[in-house]
């Protein structure tokens, strides 16, 4: 008895395209993991800069002497150095924070990452004297804080600057 003969080869050519069609969904879902990745890590430097800059808004609010006197003032890191184990006035306190905060950028954000504060009275005529700053009245104006890093993108390793920016009163 002979059997009908059929095309030989069929089911080799089924298998290869469904290996196919397998292969192309599984690079899929590793360019899906790929951008996930990269995702959350840019989440995470939000983060890290959102943490970085409420910690320098309460180190300010810790020092209004410091505020009033425009200590905190300039583009970070700056490079001050300052010990306040033994005490501190409110101008080198000034400068310890700056010193933990810079610290801090190195730590937290990719190289290269800058910071600024400026502060500004707001058209107050004067500033208040130690002992009215004692009494912790509102500070009369504004600042404003900005903070800047770079996110790699690791497919077309190409920079993406990005930009954090504040307007407060400490």
């Amino acid at each position: 008895m002979l059997l009908p003969s059929y095309p030989r080869g069929v089911t080799l050519i089924e298998v290869l395209v469904a290996v196919l069609v397998f292969s192309l969904g599984l690079i899929g879902a590793a360019a899906l993991m790929a951008m996930a990745a990269r995702a959350d890590h840019a989440a995470y430097l939000r983060t890290q800069v959102t943490f970085l800059a409420q910690n320098m808004a309460e180190r300010m609010r810790a020092n209004p002497i410091g505020v009033w006197s425009g200590d905190y003032n300039g583009v970070y890191p700056d490079g001050s150095r300052q010990d306040c184990a033994a005490g501190c006035t409110p101008r080198q306190l000034a400068l310890y924070d700056r010193q933990r905060w810079n610290g801090q950028l190195k730590v937290f954000l990719p190289p290269g990452a800058e910071a600024g504060i400026q502060c500004d009275y707001g058209g107050v005529s004067h500033a208040p004297t130690h002992d009215q700053i004692l009494l912790r009245p509102p500070y009369g104006g504004d600042c404003s804080m900005t903070i800047t890093w770079v996110e790699r993108d690791s497919l077309k390793a190409k920079a993406l600057p990005q930009s954090f920016a504040w307007e407060f009163q400490p």
